[in-house]
């Protein structure tokens, strides 16, 4: 095993279905056509059989690794549910927070940049003992990105995961998903965290994740 990434990149969501793999896989993507090595680990997943490609498979697609490395198929769980809920309901061994930290293994030599993505939201258990919280606080990333929506209730939903998040990592970059400048609320949403809140913010489409995914892989985790 090697001793990890240079540069520990973790994503979060202020809610499930936001958007958090979409990103992710953007950043991938950019990172390795600048020629930067990457590796993409997600340390749970659970997800609906039947209904397409799973996280970890759109991870591994975008990274150039397999499914398997990137999740590990003992914790991919066939149910709808947090990972520690659907491993109780398939009977399986009791996720801990630990347990998933101790198992990311990095390819060696270690990436440049590695990313970690959770399930569901910041809050939602990813194992019996932990939080998307916790995982940041076990972790220690550079940077969080928390994808968001760019819709109504953004401010409340940003400000809700950004103060738990509070002196975990260096730095929190939020990432408003699905925004359209045309649409008055998602610029006045925008204009507010980052002009009001103070926060870093990009949106998800375009030269703002272009911006990121450089800053994130270079010696500064601001978005220019």
């Amino acid at each position: 095993m090697s001793a990890g990434p240079g540069r520990l990149v973790l994503v979060v969501g202020t809610g499930t279905e936001i958007g958090k793999t979409w990103v992710s896989c953007r950043l991938l993507e950019r990172w390795r056509a600048a020629g930067v090595a990457v590796a993409a680990r997600k340390p749970a997943q659970s997800f609906e059989p039947g209904q397409g490609p799973t996280d970890a498979e759109l991870l591994a697609a975008a990274s150039g690794e397999a499914p398997e490395v990137v999740c590990p198929p003992e914790r991919s769980y066939p149910v709808p549910a947090a990972p520690p809920l659907a491993a109780r309901r398939l009977g399986r061994t009791p996720l801990r927070l630990r347990d998933l930290v101790e198992a990311l293994d990095w390819p060696e030599p270690g990436p440049a940049v590695g990313l970690v993505e959770t399930a569901g939201g910041l809050r939602s258990p990813q194992a019996e003992d932990g939080d998307a919280v916790d995982l940041a606080v076990a972790l220690r990333p550079a940077c969080v990105v928390l994808v968001a929506n760019a819709g109504l209730g953004t401010i409340h939903a940003v400000r809700s995961a950004v103060g738990p998040l509070a002196g975990v990592p260096p730095a929190v970059v939020v990432v408003l998903n699905r925004y359209d400048p045309a649409d008055v609320v998602h610029d006045e949403n925008r204009r507010w965290l980052a002009e009001t809140d103070g926060l870093d913010v990009c949106v998800a489409d375009g030269p703002g994740l272009d911006a990121l995914a450089a800053a994130l892989a270079g010696t500064t985790v601001r978005v220019p």
